[in-house]
């Protein structure tokens, strides 16, 4: 097709003027063009090292600030230049120059530090969350609740299980913020209502609970420390009753949910009773079939005893469950029993007693993270004949999940079951004060298994639930590494854990201009759930 046809005859000599002088040029940097030898590398300014290593650090800085970033190259080994001048091979050495491998030496060892993963990085450090559709439990509700002890859902683990636990960590997490705003507690009146701010508003609060420790701090300790202050308080707030309210939070569960979580320990006294670990009898009726059943007396002594002001844990929780239940007569519900440390202690006695308050009762599940050891065997047995459900959720570096009980343990009762005469042996160990056994089924993960967190983490950033919660996000069966996909927010796990965070990723946290230490946000900010 003729161009200069469309034109008009007095205009098409200038066409033909500029089209003839029109010559496509290739780029001298593009090693995949090749330039006619006429307009060979006469026609190139020469460039320094030092310019091009400038360019490519800006190159860099605009690649790391965009929204998509693809794969990088992988870095090319450095070859000497023995082109001779061939066009072709001269622009491979220009960009051969630019010696990626010193500049980032990084990229090829580790591939997570790549554009792309820096840009997900960024991502699950900002702040805002990012949610993932809640999926109809519908019928299937009972399973993720533990009627066939979670069997098939925890390795490799189930995505909606999943949901569910991280669901239930952050009730506990609203406990702590809750208690932390305002942990101090008049000695001379009674308690006034609390706010807790739920990270699920289709829960409504409606009792605040209390633990009184059945000791108390002599005299003196006041005159000589007077700042202590709640620290040495014998009754504090440790958690709440939540009911949901939302309709169609109600349909997607397929049940009505009561949830009472609890925090861990905070004051003084909370550590003093955690540290009386001889095993003393529940009271009450108990069945000799399933062995006499103990528990800690610190745990129970937490959970019995009345304050000046304010019940006790026991009497207060099973007094609003009653209420609830007789509320809600007719529906279908559940009870579920969430903590972490103190509170996955308290949550099993709790549970246990529950079980048995009314004539018909709903099904009732604990959701522990971190606990210790509650009881010994006998309790286990009495637990499981109550058909509650316990899902521990463990970390392998947890120290704390390893006491009471660290030598006469649940290990030792099963070795000794099929060693033959055993079983005597046995009923010597159900009579000390320290033979102690873990109940119900147990969620393992590993601080090891995080790309983001030390290997060697101490033991507050191995206990901290926060880290129990990102590492369950990122778990998705025992011979898997972390997911890739995993969508929880990483800025409170820097924020607290800081020094346990490998140093590549608070280094490139910085680079991304993210001011950790200053941002004071809103619990909704930094409590994005993968629900």
């Amino acid at each position: 097709m003729q161009i200069g046809l469309t034109l008009p005859a007095h205009n098409l000599h200038l066409f033909q003027a500029r089209r003839g002088s029109f010559n496509c040029r290739g780029s001298p940097l593009n090693p995949l063009t090749r330039v006619p030898s006429a307009q060979a590398p006469t026609h190139v300014k020469p460039v320094t090292s030092t310019e091009l290593t400038r360019v490519h650090l800006s190159n860099l800085e605009k690649l790391l600030q965009k929204q998509d970033l693809p794969n990088p190259p992988e870095p090319q080994p450095i070859q000497k230049n023995t082109n001779n001048g061939s066009p072709e091979n001269n622009g491979k050495g220009l960009l051969e120059s630019l010696n990626l491998a010193r500049i980032w030496p990084e990229m090829k060892a580790a591939e997570e530090m790549s554009p792309r993963h820096l840009n997900r990085l960024q991502r699950l450090l900002s702040k805002s969350p990012e949610y993932s559709p809640r999926n109809i439990l519908g019928s299937q509700w009972r399973e993720y609740h533990g009627s066939n002890d979670w069997s098939g859902l925890l390795d490799p683990l189930d995505e909606n299980l999943r949901r569910e636990v991280v669901r239930y960590g952050e009730f506990i997490q609203a406990a702590y913020h809750c208690f932390n705003t305002n942990p101090a507690m008049s000695a001379d009146e009674a308690p006034s209502p609390r706010y807790v701010a739920l990270p699920d508003r289709s829960y409504r609060v409606t009792k605040s609970l209390y633990a009184t420790s059945s000791v108390g701090l002599p005299k003196w300790v006041d005159d000589v420390a007077p700042d202590l202050g709640w620290m040495t308080q014998r009754s504090s707030w440790v958690g709440y009753v939540a009911v949901c309210e939302d309709r169609r939070e109600i349909a997607r569960m397929g049940r009505r949910d009561i949830v009472i979580a609890l925090r861990g320990t905070a004051t003084c006294l909370e550590w003093a009773e955690n540290v009386r670990d001889l095993l003393v009898q529940i009271p009450g009726e108990n069945d000799p079939t399933h062995g006499q059943p103990k528990v800690e007396c610190g745990f129970l002594n937490l959970y019995k005893t009345r304050g000046a002001h304010v019940p006790s844990l026991a009497e207060s929780v099973v007094e609003e469950v009653r209420r609830l239940i007789d509320l809600y007569k007719g529906e279908t519900l559940s009870i579920t029993v969430t903590g972490h440390s103190l509170g996955a202690a308290l949550a099993l006695l709790v549970a246990d007693e529950l079980s048995t308050c009314t004539a018909e009762v709903p099904p009732v599940a604990v959701f522990s993270f971190g606990g210790p050891r509650v009881g010994n065997q006998g309790f286990s047995n009495r637990i499981n004949a109550k058909k509650v459900k316990v899902l521990r959720i463990v970390n392998s570096q947890d120290m704390i999940t390893r006491v009471p009980g660290m030598f006469v343990n649940e290990a030792l009762d099963k070795k000794l079951r099929n060693t033959k005469g055993g079983g005597e042996v046995l009923g010597v160990l159900d009579k000390m004060p320290w033979a102690y056994s873990h109940v119900g089924t147990e969620l393992r993960v590993d601080t090891k298994m995080s790309p983001y967190l030390k290997p060697n983490a101490d033991v507050a950033c191995c206990h901290d639930l926060e880290a129990y919660l990102h590492l369950v996000d990122g778990f998705i069966a025992s011979n898997c590494p972390f997911r890739a996909n995993a969508k929880r927010s990483l800025l409170r796990l820097l924020n607290e854990q800081r020094s346990n965070v490998k140093k590549l990723y608070t280094s490139k946290a910085k680079a991304l201009t993210l001011n950790l230490e200053r941002e004071g946000m809103p619990m909704s900010g930094y409590l994005p759930s993968p629900s």
